[in-house]
């Protein structure tokens, strides 16, 4: 290959606009395997503590016991968070609740919050994602338009239209155009796997808060049962 038509080449006598283009570019599709690995390890980490978790709950240990496996000032994740929120606001409100109602809507409440918090956690970055995977192509088809309007400039000038006249031009265009789709390509298709893997977690801790509260209600009926004997 001609020397002056390698890419290398070719990235370094490129229009400034190009340039800019191209390294935006660049910058995007770093960030975004950074995001990409980094989603991925989070995710894979919460399926294993989701998994571990929901263990040690099935296995019949007594509620209280589990609730104090875990120390208060050490985080937790997934639906062992939406547990302790909810368990711990269901032994606040069962000393001074008036009615058995009014302590499941608290603890309800409690586990929506920590839900919330799971869900920003879980899809943190991820919009991120979404954009260098909708711009991407976008903005190297910026820079492959001002890469072919400089080729239309240069055969404007030029006294005998060659090959050569404008062939660095759509080669550098062209490169801006490829950028953008290597950018693009790996974002879309990892934003799709990484959030029906955060949804899909997601769904699992709402249902086990559904049946954890549930597990509440028939507490609570056991008591209220227990004190009308």
């Amino acid at each position: 290959m001609n020397d002056s038509m390698s890419i290398p080449h070719l990235i370094m006598n490129a229009s400034t606009v190009v340039q800019l283009v191209m390294l935006i570019l660049v910058l995007g599709s770093i960030l975004s395997w950074v995001a990409i690995f980094q989603r991925s390890l989070v995710l894979n980490r919460a399926k294993k503590a989701h998994k571990a978790f929901e263990e040690r709950f099935w296995s019949g240990v007594d509620l209280n016991d589990l609730y104090r496996e875990t120390p208060a000032d050490q985080e937790t994740l997934g639906a062992e968070h939406v547990f302790r929120a909810g368990f711990r606001e269901f032994n606040r409100l069962l000393p001074k609740a008036k009615s058995p109602q009014a302590i499941l809507d608290g603890v309800q409440r409690s586990m929506r919050v920590a839900w919330s918090r799971e869900e920003e956690r879980l899809n943190l970055h991820l919009v991120f994602l979404a954009t260098v995977a909708s711009a991407s192509p976008y903005i190297g088809l910026f820079g492959t338009v001002w890469g072919i309007m400089g080729s239309f400039q240069s055969l404007s000038m030029a006294q005998q239209a060659t090959l050569a006249t404008v062939a660095p031009w759509i080669a550098e265009a062209l490169i801006a155009t490829a950028m953008g789709l290597f950018a693009a390509i790996p974002a879309v298709i990892f934003y799709n796997r990484l959030s029906a893997e955060s949804g899909r977690l997601l769904g699992k801790y709402e249902d086990f808060a559904e049946e954890f509260h549930s597990i509440l209600h028939r507490n609570l009926q056991g008591r209220g049962e227990s004190a009308a004997a």
